[in-house]
C-alpha cells in the first residue's frame, strides 16, 4: 500500500509538472505575439458617404502589403460632420494609442493636432494647409501631420469655365460663399478673375448660418443663370436645403465634390477623392515603416474628377452640350 501511495503522488507530481511545461510557452507565445500595427481612421461624415475612399485607401493598403486584420488593425471612427465629435475621436484614438490618424477635411484634421502632438496624422484633403496652421511649409511640413492639399491652381477657375459651358448664355452668375470659410479670399479672387475673362457679372451672397439660404435665393432668383458654391462645411452640410433652394428658383449649381451632386447639384468638379486616398495610403505606409511626418512632403491633387446629376439638368431645363457630357467621369441619372 506504502509503495502504492508513493507511486501515485510521483505520478501526480509528474503530471502536474508536465501540465505546467505544456502551458508555459503557450501562455509565453500569447504574450509575446506582436501587437498589430493600428491604423485610426477619423471619417469627417458618414461610412456611407465616405465608402469610396475608404475602400481606396484600404484596396492601396492591402496592395502595400497591409492586410486589415492580418497585418494591420483599422479603427474607423465617423464624426457626423460635427466638430465636437472629431475631437472626441481624435482624443479616443491617443487612448487607443494607433500608430496614425486618417483623417480628411481642415477642421478635423485640427481636431487631431489639438488631441496629440506626437501620433502621427495624415489628411487625405485639406484646404491651404499653411494658411489653417497644419504644417509648416508644404517641402518641410515639421510637426505630427502631413498629407495632401485639396486645392490646386486655377481650380475654382476651372469650376466657372465648366458652368459657363454648360450654360452657354451664362452672364450673371451668384456666388454662395460663407466669409468665414479660411479659403474664401483665395477663391474669389480666381473666381472673379475666371468671371472677368469671360464677361459674367458676379453677384456675391454671404451665408454664415444655414438660415441664411433661403433668403439667399429669394434675392438672386430672377437676377442670375446661375449659382456657384463655394464649399466649406456650413455649405457640404447644408447640400440638400441649398440644391432644393436652387431648383425651386430654376438655378443650376456647381459645387466641388460629388455628394453635393448626389443631393440634386447640377455639376461639380474637383480633386478625385479615390486618387487621394490611395496616395495618402502611400504616406500611411511609409509612417508605419519609420518615416516621420515632419519629413514627408504635402502633394497637390494631380486627378479631378467631373460629376453631372442628368436628372437635375432635366428638372431645370437645361440642355448639357454632348462634348461636357462624355468628359464627365460620372453622370448621374
Amino acid at each position: 500500500m506504502r509503495v502504492g501511495r508513493v507511486i501515485g503522488m510521483k505520478r501526480r507530481k509528474f503530471m502536474t509538472l508536465l501540465s505546467g511545461t505544456v502551458s508555459w510557452p503557450l501562455t509565453a507565445q500569447a504574450q509575446l505575439l506582436p501587437k498589430l500595427p493600428t491604423i485610426g481612421i477619423l471619417g469627417p461624415t458618414n461610412a456611407a458617404v465616405a465608402e469610396p475612399w475608404t475602400a481606396a485607401l484600404v484596396q492601396r493598403l492591402r496592395e502595400l502589403g497591409w492586410i486589415e486584420g492580418r497585418t494591420v488593425a483599422i479603427e474607423y471612427r465617423w464624426a457626423e460632420g460635427r466638430t465636437e465629435r472629431a475631437a472626441e475621436i481624435a482624443n479616443e484614438f491617443v487612448r487607443l494609442k494607433v500608430d496614425v490618424i486618417v483623417t480628411s477635411g481642415t477642421l478635423n484634421v485640427l481636431a487631431a493636432k489639438q488631441a496629440t502632438l506626437a501620433t502621427p496624422i495624415v489628411f487625405l484633403a485639406a484646404g491651404d494647409p499653411i494658411g489653417n496652421g497644419l504644417v509648416a511649409s508644404l517641402a518641410r511640413p515639421g510637426g505630427n501631420a502631413t498629407g495632401l492639399s485639396r486645392q490646386s491652381t486655377d481650380l475654382a477657375a476651372k469650376r466657372i469655365e465648366l458652368l459657363h459651358e454648360a450654360i452657354p448664355n451664362l452672364r450673371r452668375m451668384a456666388v454662395m460663399i460663407n466669409p468665414a470659410y479660411a479659403g474664401a479670399k483665395f477663391e474669389m479672387a480666381e473666381i472673379q478673375a475666371a468671371a472677368g475673362t469671360l464677361g459674367v457679372e458676379l453677384i456675391t451672397r454671404e451665408i454664415r448660418r444655414t438660415e441664411d439660404i433661403a433668403p439667399a435665393f429669394e434675392i438672386i432668383m430672377g437676377r442670375v443663370e446661375a449659382v456657384n458654391v463655394v464649399s466649406d462645411r456650413l455649405t457640404f452640410d447644408s447640400r440638400v436645403l441649398l440644391n432644393a433652394s436652387a431648383l425651386a428658383a430654376g438655378l443650376p449649381t456647381m459645387h466641388p465634390f460629388r455628394a453635393q451632386v448626389a443631393a440634386g447639384g447640377l455639376m461639380s468638379y474637383g480633386p478625385s477623392f479615390q486618387d487621394l486616398s490611395r496616395r495618402a495610403a502611400d504616406y500611411v505606409d511609409k509612417i508605419l515603416r519609420g518615416s516621420k511626418p515632419a519629413d514627408l512632403p504635402v502633394q497637390q491633387p494631380t486627378k479631378f474628377d467631373l460629376f453631372i446629376n442628368l436628372k437635375t439638368a432635366k428638372a431645370l431645363g437645361v440642355n448639357l452640350p454632348v462634348a461636357l457630357l462624355a468628359r464627365a467621369d460620372e453622370v448621374i441619372e
